[in-house]
């Protein structure tokens, strides 16, 4: 599956234009969403340049110091032992970031690289790293410039930080490597330093080391995956109410108090917003009478809300987590707020690691969910009268069957993402670095979880529309009667076979657009 749908939600009020200024403390989710995204500029606050620039007072004096310092004065990792002359230390930097910029495979997409540099950033001003202040302002120059270095998918094994992508930031730093342009357009990192008025660094004692030591790669993604499942977990309510009502279920087991009885909280919150979404709906008041002869509906339906809420509450924890992460001046050897330059292991990424693995568990199953709920309406046995496959002429004509197939197919892959990459690690630098966390690649499979989510909640949507369309004349609710008018603007109605794969394609687009949850909020208003 492809990135590129994810969910890209709209700008906001305020003036992109506008900086996000970075000190010393942490960078909000919202403002890494506007710079990775949507190409907000940066700069450093004053509090931050005096930060950095009183550590590398201290990285100085410790340059001068006949005892081995770890990074300052040494090699790295398996090569720790070995201690560096003064005329050979500039080399010492320049050389571990080509070296360590060994990435291969596809390029990363511009959003992430973006939100990897704007962390790596932030780390540098909390002053913990030693780097000169005009390291830290290449970074922001380039960030503002719109410059994005070529970062490659295979790399990172998520300890001693992001280092293969980190390192390929760095290389645009000092002036070398590929970098794309603002316009997109790939060329030398030292001809778009030039255009742009920056002058690449060279590096000193230390600082080599602090630009690639960071989980930054793997909690931009988290942030990002964050930010894009908390709409599609409130799509996936409007989908699954709209399949409960073109499928005649009953919205009486969202009531209040039966969620009450399990105080789960984001059951509660996705029962709520079903509730919502099927208010005055005359199907649902169709055939909830005495006479009913369903007595309760199938869990893909009645349990929505408890698969739907403890994705919820699963996103809560990652979140946490993220937040900690991002408060974070990750870095070895660090500097310490009474000065003291200390080795540590905190740029290991089990911690991210883990909750992007949880993430990608819940994705799997929430979109199962919703394939489950498709499949039952192409059903005749289940579907509570309507045609097979929802099709104008059975026999004749297919309808939704095969929607049906890619989605299973996007259902069967997300089963193989959620198999967690945290649990495996491999040695590496002379069993130096011999147990690693693997969160790069966690957040990798996240991303294209999250992207398998969207198409599967696509079709749902899709297919429930249709479904609502046959049960006229009964009306569906106000609300998800704007979902499903939405969709119309795109796809027709009800009819003979057409070519499904551009219908498909369009509903997917409504979906990460943000179109189709923003049809349901304008007649409910916003959901939890």
């Amino acid at each position: 599956m492809s990135t590129n749908t994810l969910p890209h939600t709209e700008k906001r009020a305020m003036d992109m234009n506008e900086p996000v200024v970075v000190g010393v403390g942490a960078v909000t989710p919202e403002e890494l969403v506007r710079v990775a995204r949507f190409g907000a500029p940066v700069r450093l606050s004053d509090e931050a340049l005096s930060a950095i620039g009183a550590s590398r007072n201290r990285i100085q004096a410790l340059a001068e110091d006949p005892r081995p310092v770890y990074g300052v004065s040494t090699g790295f990792g398996a090569l720790a032992t070995r201690h560096i002359p003064l005329e050979m230390r500039a080399q010492l930097q320049r050389s571990l970031i080509r070296s360590h910029a060994a990435g291969s495979g596809p390029e990363v997409e511009r959003e992430v690289i973006r939100a990897l540099m704007l962390l790596r950033l932030s780390t540098l001003a909390t002053g913990r790293t030693g780097v000169r202040p005009e390291v830290a302002q290449v970074y922001a120059g380039l960030l503002s410039a719109g410059i994005t270095p070529v970062v490659h998918e295979y790399g990172s094994l998520g300890c001693s930080g992001d280092l293969a992508p980190l390192a390929h930031v760095a290389m645009a730093v000092i002036g070398e490597g590929t970098v794309r342009d603002a316009d997109g357009e790939l060329t030398s990192a030292a001809e778009a330093l030039a255009a742009a008025g920056i002058e690449p660094v060279e590096l000193k004692e230390k600082e080599g080391l602090a630009l690639i030591n960071g989980t930054d790669g793997m909690l931009g993604m988290l942030v990002l995956a964050c930010h894009d499942l908390h709409k599609l977990l409130s799509l996936a309510d409007v989908t699954a109410a709209m399949s409960v009502e073109g499928l005649l279920g009953t919205d009486k087991v969202f009531a209040a108090d039966l969620q009450a009885l399990r105080p789960q909280p984001g059951q509660a919150v996705a029962a709520a917003n079903m509730t919502r979404v099927l208010a005055g709906s005359g199907i649902v008041a169709s055939h909830a009478t005495p006479d009913c002869t369903v007595v309760q509906d199938a869990y893909s339906l009645r349990c929505a809300p408890q698969v739907a809420g403890g994705a919820r509450d699963t996103l809560a924890h990652a979140e946490r987590v993220a937040s900690f992460e991002l408060a974070s001046a990750v870095d070895n050897p660090v500097v310490t707020l009474d000065g003291r330059v200390e080795s540590n292991g905190n740029f290991h990424g089990a911690p991210v690691a883990y909750v992007l693995d949880f993430l990608a568990i819940v994705v799997a199953d929430l979109a199962s969910m919703s394939e489950r709920r498709t499949d039952r309406f192409l059903d005749v046995a289940r579907n509570h009268g309507l045609p097979p496959f929802l099709a104008d002429d059975p026999g004749v004509d297919s309808g939704h069957m095969i929607a049906q197939y890619t989605q299973a197919a996007i259902v069967s892959e997300l089963k193989r993402l959620a198999a967690p990459a945290s649990v495996d690690s491999i040695p590496s630098s002379a069993m130096q670095e011999d147990h690693v966390s693997m969160g790069w690649s966690g957040a990798r499979k996240l991303r294209r979880a999250v992207d398998g989510l969207t198409r599967v909640l696509a079709i749902e949507a899709l297919t429930a529309a249709r479904g609502l369309d046959l049960r006229a004349p009964l009306e569906p609710s106000p609300a998800t009667a704007a979902v499903r008018d939405k969709i119309r603007e795109q796809v027709q109605g009800p009819g003979t076979d057409r070519y499904l794969a551009p219908e498909i394609e369009a509903a997917v687009q409504l979906a990460a657009s943000g179109a189709l949850l923003d049809s349901a909020e304008s007649v409910v208003g916003k959901l939890s």
